[in-house]
């Protein structure tokens, strides 16, 4: 907001979605806010979500994956899915493909925040409602994986349509960091936004696309990550879970 922008805030709760509003706001006087709701764990509210966004925004410039939870239960959602990847991965894989059209118009950038945990994720197709050994632990590494994946298997699929990213963040002393992992953070707020705010604004990030990055540098995810297959694997079994029409594969 400081830097100019028109900064939709996404919430699922309106009070604290006001609140967040009015701390923008007096941080940034003369902030241009616009405010979204939905609940990401609802595929209903995803689509719901998206709709509203295309017909209020004939451009995106950046839309930013930022929201993401840590269960330590296992869970199922509405939609039958395992809590962590509902909202970590596919309410993002959903979103992003339901609001390609102001993306398209705007030469948008797309930017995934993942977690330097995806280091630690194993992903086993036959099984994403992750039914076998569950840990919280597992499941959100698990997630933060499937979106460096989803990154750069978006950004195949695009070509120079869109840009697509992801970026591990930094360990903030944020709410997920101090109930999922019991533990505080040692980069301050400020840090932990800057590569998201980096890819989403920066001029020479527009030459990126698939790339995955912490402290707004380029830098080489996991071997897993970089399976050009399993990205490939996972986003035609997003898209047969949510609905979603895939985007064809560039030929070769």
């Amino acid at each position: 907001a400081a830097r100019g922008a028109a900064v939709i805030l996404h919430g699922r709760d309106p009070e604290r979605l006001r609140a967040s509003v009015a701390a923008v706001a007096a941080a940034v006087p003369g902030a241009t806010l616009h405010t979204a709701l939905g609940d990401l764990s609802r595929l209903d509210e995803v689509r719901a979500l998206a709709a509203d966004l295309v017909a209020r925004f004939p451009r995106l410039d950046a839309l930013i994956h930022n929201a993401g939870i840590f269960a330590q239960a296992h869970a199922r959602t509405v939609d039958g899915f395992e809590s962590t990847l509902a909202v970590n991965h596919l309410a993002p894989f959903v979103l992003t493909h339901l609001t390609l059209g102001p993306l398209r118009a705007a030469r948008g950038r797309v930017v995934t925040v993942s977690s330097v945990a995806h280091q630690r994720g194993e992903l086993d197709l036959d099984d994403l409602a992750h039914t076998r050994g569950f840990s919280g632990y597992a499941a959100y590494a698990r997630s933060k994986l499937c979106n460096v994946l989803f990154a750069a298997e978006m950004a195949r699929r695009l070509g120079d349509a869109v840009t697509s990213n992801s970026l591990h963040p930094g360990v903030v002393s944020t709410k997920l960091l101090a109930t999922g992992f019991g533990m505080q953070g040692n980069d301050s707020l400020a840090e932990g936004a800057a590569t998201s705010v980096f890819l989403a604004l920066d001029p020479s990030a527009a030459a990126h696309t698939g790339k995955y990055f912490v402290k707004c540098r380029v830098t080489t995810p996991s071997a897993r990550a970089r399976d050009g297959a399993l990205a490939a694997a996972l986003y035609d079994a997003s898209a047969a879970l949510t609905g979603i029409t895939p985007l064809p594969v560039p030929s070769a």
